[in-house]
Parts: C-alpha cells; structure tokens; sequence
C-alpha cells in the first residue's frame, strides 16, 4: 500500500517537482550555490551600473534623495566584510537564537514523554478529521506569538498527527500553512500591525507631513483572512496533501522515536506526570502573568500605543516556552520515572541540542546567502522598480491592489522579512496610493495579503530550513523539492483566496477596521507642511 502511495506521488505537476527538487543537491550546497549566483549578478549590475533613488534616505553631503547602486560582492569593502564579519553573520542570524532557546526545553518534554502521552491523551477520543481546522486555526492565531510559533506549534503538529494515526508531514504542513502562510491572518491585531503600520506612518509623513496611523486599521481584514484562510488549508492538507503522502511508514523516520506508544491506555504513573506537568504550566503561566499585570509591569510598554504595549511580552514568549517545556518536562519525567536526577535533565538538554547539528551547518550557509544578498543592493533595486512599474501602470484601483498583492508575493522570495520589504515598498507605494484616493490602510492590507502566500514556498524565509528538518525527523528522505511540492497548493490556494478576497472588498468598499476604509480624499499637497512660526 505504501509503495502504491509513493507511486501515485510522484505523478502530475507536484511528482514532477518533487523528482526535480530532489534532484537539487543538500539545501546547505545549494545555498552555496545560490552565493555564486548572487556575486556573479552583483559584479554585472555593479559593471552595468543598475541603482535606484532610495525613497526616504538623504545623501547629507548632497542633501538629494540618496542614490542606491548595485554593489559587487567581490568589492575589496564587501570581501573585507565576508571574512571579518563571518562570526557576527552566522550568531546574529535572526531565527538561531529562537529555534536553540526554545529547542533546549521542548527537546526535554519530548525525551521524558510528555508531548506523546499528552498527545495520545487529547486525541485518543477525538475526530481525527478535526485535527486540521484545529493545527491551522492555532497556527494562524500564533502569529501573536511570532517566531515561537514556528518553533513551537509546527513540530508539535507534526506529534498530533502522528499521536492521532495521521502522517506527520500533513500535520507540519498544515501548521506551516497556518503560520507562515496566513502570517496576517488573525483574530486580533498583535505587534506585526504595530510594526506595520509604524512603517506606513512613517511613509505617509516624508511626503504629507504629520499623519498618525490607524494601527487596528486592518482588523475587520485579518480577521475575514482567518476565515477564510481557514477552509483553504483544510482542504487542501486534507483532500490534496495527505492523500498523496499516503500512510506513514515507520521505517522511514529520521530517528529511531522512544517515545512511540501507540494508542494504549495510560498508565497510573503518566496520569500523575501529567498532572505534575500541568501545575508546572499553570506555574509558568502565572509567572508570566504576574510580569504583565504585576507591579512594575516588566512586560508591557506602557509609553507605547494601545495596540502596541504588549510586544515585550509577545516578544518574552521564546524565553516563556522554553522554560514552560523545561519544567513541565521535568515534572513530568519525574513523577513518571523518565527523568531519574538531574544529570538526566541535562543529557536530555544536550540530546536535543545533537538534533539541531544539521540544522547549524544549514543555518551558517543560509545566514551567508541572506546578509551577502543584502550587501549587494539587489533586493532594494528590485523591490524600489516593482513599486514604480505599479505606480506607472494606469490600472483601476481594485485591479491596483490587486497587483501590489501579486508583486508582494513575487518579492516575498527574494526578502523574506516583512517589515524589510515594507519599509522598502511603503514610501513608493503608500503616497503614490494617497495620491490616487486609497487610504495607507489598505494600502498595507493588500501588502500583507501577498506578504504571506509565499512565505511556505521561498528558502529565503529563515526558518524555511528549519521546517525541512522538522519534516525530515519523520521522513528522512524528505529534500527541498518534497517541501516545495507539498507546500506549493497551500501557497497557490491562500494567494488565489486573498486576492479575490482583496478585490472584493475594494468594490465592495468594506471598512478595514475601526475607523478605517478602502478610499479618500486625495492629499491636496505632496510636500510636508512648514511649522508654524509664533509670532
């Protein structure tokens, strides 16, 4: 039957990927291979003199708008760079520190048995075909958490699954789908919005002068993205992915698994672990708690605006899980006889560290490939000339977002980070918008609607290497080109979705969110105005 499944796979558009994607060599030489390519361009642009107009920068010595050339990656500046700076380059890239913080505690609770009994608990009774609404719901709503929910619910879905019957893969897929893909996707507004539009605020004041953002102005929006989104990955995980993965077979795990139980019964001593486990969060928690609401409020920003004070805390949430994972796993495995002393604690904390070696090696090439793409000015140039092309194009206003919506996501391969490629886009696009009647709310709504759709499908999104080896814990033969296709019908599907969804609400003139909607009156000026002078 397995043999059949794999047969079935490898058939159509997505086994032709897949065959080919695998045919690529390991991510950590491919990447390698992607450095060549970047210098080889960056040394042709530089020759051929490519530059843009930066949109908000000022040349002091000049006082003109800064112009951004094109820089060689084989300049004696970017080679000093390369090797002077190689350390800071690999420490300092952004997802390393989350993924091993987290990984130290939640390595922990899966060696002393707390994730499959507490798994095998929750879905022992439970409609497996709940599952995927569940995994995606959850990962969309865990945006709040940022990037602990990449290092937290994807490979937890990953155990449901698994704990439920179903394959693995599906489970990491659709939580993928739910995290990255709907990245805007949300009940309720969180920090991205405030980074967002903190951006947009910014851009709308360099040509109309002062402005003050809306920052739940896409709330109504991210939250009908939620709905929406939700149905598309559940059908997609349940009637596409998972279909064509077929069963799962043990054999093909990456790793021998300790901890697989089946579906029997629990024991007396795993009840009492589980127990123990849950005063320990109930622990953690009220800590947490206690630094938000408590005396001093350490957690929240009470200089910041409304929407915006919580992000220390949402930004505290790595340290909060991994010592949530490190305490409940520690409760659990003593109460149950998994965790003898703490000599065993710190073997299990070394354990985990041992399963992140591959990813640190893919981590050094793909942290390389990210900065020497930004040294070379390739992403500014490209982004800045998408902007202005749209600027140019005539088009209706729905036919307007909608493009930005396709550009956005066309970008999101080449910057993979959100708030880099606002920051690049918004001067160009949010005025050129202002000017044409379309408020910078919605401006930043259909940004963010492509923004996401992508994310699952480009190796320039830093924790793109990390889901690989999530999915290779369960498949070991599991390369970049499985990836691709398994998450390219997510990416096609939520792109497709939000962009009828984006038309149709600018011909529909919804509101966006509280006091916020899709037109205005266009700016009578595109110059700041002057201070008044008291007389």
């Amino acid at each position: 039957m397995v043999e059949a499944a794999e047969g079935r796979a490898q058939k159509g558009i997505l086994g032709w990927i897949e065959r080919s994607g695998n045919k690529l060599p390991d991510p950590v030489f491919l990447f390698f291979w992607l450095i060549a390519v970047v210098i080889a361009i960056s040394l042709l642009g530089s020759l051929l003199g490519w530059s843009v107009v930066h949109p908000t920068e000022i040349d002091e010595a000049t006082g003109q708008a800064r112009v951004i050339a094109a820089t060689s990656l084989l300049s004696a500046e970017n080679i000093q760079r390369l090797w002077v700076e190689m350390p800071a380059t690999f420490t300092h890239f952004h997802p390393l520190g989350y993924v091993l913080v987290v990984m130290l505690g939640a390595g922990v609770a899966e060696r002393a048995g707390l994730f499959g009994t507490a798994m095998r608990a929750g879905v022992r009774n439970a409609p497996t075909f709940l599952l995927t609404p569940i995994v995606a719901f959850v990962g969309m709503m865990g945006n709040l958490a940022a990037d602990a929910a990449y290092v937290v619910l994807i490979p937890l879905a990953g155990i449901i699954f698994h704990a439920a019957g179903r394959h693995p893969v599906a489970g990491i897929a659709a939580a993928f789908a739910g995290v990255s893909g709907g990245f805007s996707a949300n009940l309720l507004p969180g920090q991205l919005d405030a980074l967002l539009f903190g951006i947009t605020e910014a851009s709308v004041e360099t040509v109309f002068g002062d402005f003050t953002a809306n920052i739940a102005g896409n709330w109504y929006f991210i939250a009908a993205m939620t709905v929406l989104f939700l149905p598309v990955i559940w059908y997609v995980t349940d009637r596409m992915i998972e279909p064509r993965l077929g069963a799962w077979n043990p054999g093909m795990a990456g790793r021998e698994d300790s901890g697989e139980q089946g579906d029997r019964p629990l024991t007396g001593e795993e009840r009492k672990g589980l127990r123990r486990a849950g005063l320990a969060v109930l622990g953690v928690v009220a800590l947490w708690l206690a630094f938000t609401f408590g005396p001093g409020t350490p957690l929240i920003d009470e200089t910041a605006t409304p929407e915006a004070r919580l992000t220390p805390f949402y930004q505290s949430l790595v340290a909060g899980f991994f010592l949530l994972f490190l305490l409940a796993g520690w409760a659990y495995g003593a109460a149950a006889g998994t965790i003898d002393d703490h000599r065993a604690l710190v073997k299990m904390m070394s354990g985990s560290m041992g399963d992140m070696a591959y990813y640190l090696v893919l981590a050094f090439a793909a942290a390389h490939f990210v900065a020497m793409f930004a040294w070379s000015n390739l992403g500014l140039i490209l982004a800045v000339n998408g902007a202005d092309f749209l600027g140019n194009s005539g088009l209706p206003a729905w036919a307007l977002l909608g493009a930005i919506v396709v550009v956005s996501a066309l970008l999101n391969i080449f910057i993979g980070s959100a708030s880099a490629k606002w920051a690049l886009l918004a001067p160009v696009l949010v005025p050129m918008l202002m000017l044409l009647g379309i408020t910078p709310e919605m401006a930043t709504a259909a940004y963010r609607v492509g923004d996401g759709a992508t994310n699952i499908i480009t190796p320039l999104m830093v924790y793109f290497p990390l889901i690989l080896i999530f999915c290779q814990r369960w498949q070991k033969d599991f390369g970049l080109g499985s990836l691709a296709a398994t998450m390219l019908p997510y990416s096609i599907g939520l792109l497709l979705a939000g962009l009828v969804m984006t038309i149709g609400w600018v011909m529909l003139d919804l509101p966006l969110g509280p006091g916020a909607g899709v037109f205005m009156d266009p700016p009578t000026t595109v110059q700041p105005t002057a201070p008044a002078v008291a007389e």
